[in-house]
């Protein structure tokens, strides 16, 4: 998806575009195998389909008109966040649910499309090439799989690693004498575990999904949600070492642990369709690029290459998007330090969803790392949005509004909002003891 994106970022200033592309890519929406997690959910935010739209102007249409289900996200979709039902009124928020293979599909038809970008598929990234000073990248090192004997060069003006978490851009760079990237990692220790079933009309009450967090008392959650082609996915989550069962008894007693009683009851009737897969996850991984004072021009690094998420918060591909849209500003605006403004800018727009995603899962002792004291506040404060979200339909769209990447975590720190939240948890006799600071998180 990064690399799609990437491209139609670059198709605006360059003449032509060329991505590689290990896997052999299908001409339809099916799976491959360059994308482990692809059969399990996944989930494009309401910042990251604005960023597509952005993109590809008429985007969600495609997705919609290729069987997609869209709904508002906080009315359509039950949340439960630290054992308490988000307050599921309409937000105007609208999300769009499909599989990934469908989404990607529907990226790549739009990038295909355009008349200067080709895609090279079956082919491995083998190095940089660069100018003998190794100040400037000037193009790539190929291996078609097809034919291991057609080893080549591709001279670029910029090369993008949009390669994922398996990115070699770390050890490439180190090869070429620069310094090593500074990485900050939490552990998540994550595995889930996807099932799909049929959709009946009526299910959910209508609605498109229910999701549950987990939190510290329950490391287990589950996401179920409504895909194209009257199918619904469900994927349940369990972190530090909790592992969701993959028969069906088991799945039943695990979700049965929950807050929520609607998976459970769907499942009683459920009508399995496919068999249960797997996923281990081990940590977020964040690579600080912009921290370094040596990088070589001609050179990007983007999308989980940059950052890879804790999966359950659904960040990568909208993430990503919103990097594309960058990166095709700062190249329409001609750049005269594109690494540098790229990187500098990109972390602004990591900080939020990676400050989300880290806070909530430094919350588990098990992740053994040291939280800061604005760490620890903000997590205290959020535990009071939560608790006032169950109650009160504007905190809830807020605080809804922060997870998908439409306004930023300061949002709910603004005095006005900290008044209502105090005021709403007092009202309800919800018990908040935490004194509250307004203030940086």
């Amino acid at each position: 998806m990064a690399g799609l994106l990437a491209a139609r970022a670059l198709s605006e200033t360059f003449d032509r575009v060329v991505v590689v592309e290990r896997d052999v890519l299908p001409d339809d929406a099916s799976d491959r195998r360059g994308v482990p997690q692809g059969k399990h959910l996944h989930g494009l935010l309401a910042g990251g389909l604005i960023a597509l739209n952005t993109l590809f102007p008429g985007f969600d249409a495609d997705l919609l008109a290729a069987g997609a289900v869209q709904g508002d996200i906080q009315s359509n979709i039950h949340w439960w966040v630290e054992g308490r039902l988000v307050k599921p009124e309409p937000s105007g928020i609208m999300g769009i649910s499909c599989p990934r293979r469908l989404l990607e599909h529907t990226v790549r038809q739009r990038v295909r499309a355009l008349p200067n970008v080709q895609i090279v598929d079956s082919c491995d990234a083998l190095g940089l090439i660069t100018t003998v000073d190794r100040h400037t990248v000037t193009g790539l090192r190929i291996l078609s799989r097809a034919d291991s004997s057609a080893a080549g060069e591709l001279s670029a003006d910029l090369v993008i690693d949009a390669a994922g978490r398996g990115s070699q851009s770390q050890r490439w760079l180190e090869e070429l004498h620069y310094p090593p990237v500074e990485e900050t990692r939490i552990p998540i220790d994550i595995t889930y575990v996807t099932k799909l079933y049929s959709r009946e009309r009526g299910e959910l009450d209508g609605r498109a999904g229910t999701s549950v967090s987990a939190f510290p008392g329950l490391p287990t959650g589950a996401f179920l949600l409504a895909q194209e082609k009257d199918k619904f996915i469900l994927t349940l989550t369990g972190i530090y070492g909790e592992v969701p069962p993959m028969d069906d008894d088991g799945i039943a007693e695990y979700v049965a642990r929950m807050p929520a009683r609607d998976i459970s009851e769907f499942l009683r009737t459920a009508t399995p369709i496919s068999g249960p897969l797997k996923t281990h996850y081990r940590a977020s991984v964040r690579k600080h690029y912009e921290r370094l004072t040596r990088f070589p021009a001609g050179y990007i690094v983007t999308g989980d290459a940059l950052c890879s998420f804790d999966p359950v918060f659904a960040q990568g591909m909208s993430v990503a998007a919103a990097e594309a849209v960058l990166l095709r500003d700062l190249l329409l605006a001609d750049s005269s330090n594109l690494a540098t403004d790229f990187f500098a800018e990109a972390a602004k727009i990591i900080d939020a969803p990676w400050m989300i995603a880290a806070n909530a899962d430094l919350r588990f002792p098990e992740a053994q790392v040291a939280q800061t004291s604005k760490g620890r506040a903000a997590n205290e404060f959020l535990s009071l949005v939560y608790r006032a979200a169950s109650v009160d339909a504007a905190i809830a769209t807020a605080f809804m509004r922060v997870l998908n990447l439409l306004e930023s975590p300061q949002r709910l720190q603004e005095p006005a909002m900290v008044a209502r939240v105090m005021e709403v948890i007092a009202g309800n006799d919800m018990g908040a003891s935490i004194p509250v600071q307004v203030g940086e998180p």
